[in-house]
């Protein structure tokens, strides 16, 4: 496999993961070669990736797309200020809950008022940004484990919380059990590679 020019949308990886991949883990290595390359699209901006995680919680991806699609029009851009401006009922009227709804303005409130700054998260470790994140109503672990994937592009996120990374593993594996002491066993293995691990478990958990 080869290194691949990919645009800045695309969660860019290459050879040295790779390699380092089959190194450690002959199995994945296989289901590596099997699958191919993989792209994933990603959200640079930390803060309209969050919003946007929030949005798409627990609904399918179409309607999903269709609110995402809505908020655009509404907000023009999914700035902090542009939500904080932003009645609660207008961003219902885009098909949120009014739950969501009041998550999205609290995190906008937040990252207004400077109690997070969403600009400096790259400078920041993956802990203490999944702590800071976590702290928001409506963010859990799973979320904030997403954003330094799909938004910071953090080289070593392997989700214990995301059930299709779990099952990936269990059918890479032959398991019908995955306990947490393996799950960690396997995460380290891939480490510092893990965002790229995670992206064939993903492709594996339907297989």
């Amino acid at each position: 496999m080869r290194e691949k020019e990919w645009s800045a949308e695309i969660f860019r990886y290459g050879q040295t993961e790779i390699d380092h991949l089959k190194r450690r883990d002959k199995k994945l290595g296989a289901a590596i070669e099997m699958i191919g390359v993989i792209k994933r699209e990603i959200r640079p901006d930390p803060f309209a990736a969050l919003i946007m995680s929030v949005v798409a919680q627990q609904i399918s991806s179409k309607a999903a797309n269709a609110i995402r699609a809505r908020l655009h029009t509404l907000l023009e851009e999914i700035r902090p200020d542009r939500i904080a401006e932003t009645d609660v009922s207008d961003m219902q009227k885009c098909g949120l809950s009014a739950r969501k709804a009041e998550y999205i303005k609290g995190i906008a409130d937040a990252a207004v008022r400077g109690e997070i700054d969403f600009s400096r998260l790259h400078e920041m470790a993956d802990e203490d940004i999944i702590d800071q994140l976590s702290s928001l109503r409506g963010i859990g672990v799973w979320t904030a484990e997403m954003l330094l994937l799909f938004s910071l592009c953090r080289p070593d996120v392997v989700s214990w919380g995301d059930h299709a990374i779990r099952r990936g593993m269990m059918n890479l594996y032959g398991l019908k059990k995955l306990t947490k002491e393996q799950f960690e066993r396997y995460r380290r293995r891939y480490s510092p590679y893990g965002s790229v691990a995670s992206l064939y478990l993903w492709a594996l958990s339907g297989m």
